[in-house]
């Protein structure tokens, strides 16, 4: 007669969290940071008298996504 054993091993030690420095991490928050308010602007801003570009292709191109994050555009 044999003796189960368990199919899954049991840790014998407790897993060891990875420290992330904040030198590697800053950088990469204020890009994101940077690239989200970039975005914010073309959805929510990007006409009149605030306009970059003229005409209305990027208020086309962003109109559904404007409406979507209830942005009023007319």
């Amino acid at each position: 007669m044999t003796v189960a054993t368990a199919a899954v091993p049991t840790p014998t030690s407790a897993p060891v969290p990875v420290a992330i420095p904040v030198r590697e991490v800053l950088p990469w928050a204020a890009f994101m940071g940077f690239l989200a308010l970039f975005l914010i602007y073309f959805v929510g801003a990007e006409q009149g008298a605030f306009a970059i570009f003229s005409g209305n292709g990027v208020h086309e191109f962003v109109h559904d996504g404007r409406h979507l994050l209830a942005f009023p555009c007319h």
